[in-house]
């Protein structure tokens, strides 16, 4: 297959793949590099260390780049022992049986996130989901090492003294068993679709975790690599948001240290649903490509 034939048939070039593969590797390394330097030194970071052991996607896999089905790699011979791909007259790609198996993920990803982008956002949580994880933390105790910000009494009167609305089951889930009836709401594992907002900060952050890593290799790596940019700021609000007092923890490469939005203020919650509602809008366009790639998926195998 000559270099003219193989570009009418969408099949990247080695130049070509292997420049946007070391551009893909240099824009997340900026902040993958100090967790795995982190890891090396056994020292854990409350804030970041989420992403990788949340989710599924391990640094490796993150830092490597895929076109995406539809397109193919000239020269990749090391791509065809990854996962959903296949060698074929020296081009790797991933092969239109692997997107046809996923039919029943890209059609459960597809009407959650239709679901999700079809809801007005609410702004009205403040992020007290963290702040019930530790309700009573005297009789149940807390997830993370570090104290309280308030004390525990005060914690606890912050969760009693608000309307909790927590509308995501892998937030709600980890309420303390005090907490649980507090929550207006009831999520469940199987009713996603019935609950998911876009105001909601774990959903923004799932758009990496839980759907583009999910279609990874069949949608191309920088779309997953602006979920997991989101995904890193997202998180940063959620811990400066929650109940626990980390001073002296940085929450990026840059140095900047930790700094709590006190939601249990007037001011601080205004600060907090101007943040929300910034991560909303960078949201929705992500989440509308994703949406887009599930339906290109499920239309060019014929499923």
């Amino acid at each position: 297959m000559t270099a003219e034939v193989r570009a009418a048939a969408g099949v990247l070039e080695p130049d070509a793949w292997r420049a946007l593969a070391d551009a893909h590797a240099a824009r997340v390394d900026a902040l993958v590099a100090p967790h795995l330097e982190r890891r090396r030194s056994g020292v854990p970071h409350p804030v970041h260390d989420f992403l990788f052991t949340y989710y599924s996607q391990r640094p490796a896999q993150l830092r490597r780049w895929h076109p995406g089905f539809g397109t193919g790699l000239a020269d990749a011979e090391e791509h065809g022992t990854l996962k959903g791909y296949a060698v074929r007259d020296g081009v790797a790609a991933v092969t239109a049986e692997h997107v046809r198996a996923q039919r029943p993920l890209l059609v459960a990803l597809a009407r959650l996130l239709r679901a999700t982008a079809s809801r007005a956002p609410a702004y009205s949580c403040f992020g007290l989901h963290e702040w019930a994880m530790v309700h009573r933390s005297a009789e149940h105790g807390t997830r993370h090492p570090w104290p309280l910000r308030l004390g525990a009494d005060a914690t606890d009167a912050v969760v009693e003294s608000h309307r909790v609305t927590c509308s995501h089951f892998d937030a709600f889930r980890f309420f303390t068993p005090s907490a649980r009836p507090l929550n207006t709401l009831s999520p469940g594992r199987d009713d996603r679709d019935a609950f998911e907002q876009p105001g909601c900060l774990h959903a923004g952050m799932d758009l990496y975790g839980k759907v583009a890593v999910r279609l990874s290799p069949m949608i191309c790596s920088d779309l997953v690599a602006d979920a997991f940019e989101l995904a890193w700021d997202i998180r940063i609000l959620d811990m400066r948001a929650a109940p626990y007092d980390m001073t002296g923890i940085r929450l990026d490469p840059t140095g900047d240290e930790w700094t709590p939005v006190k939601i249990e203020t007037p001011e601080g919650k205004a600060e907090y649903v101007r943040l929300q509602r910034e991560f909303s809008g960078r949201a929705a366009p992500i989440r509308q490509r994703l949406i887009e790639e599930c339906e290109r998926l499920l239309s060019a195998t014929g499923v």
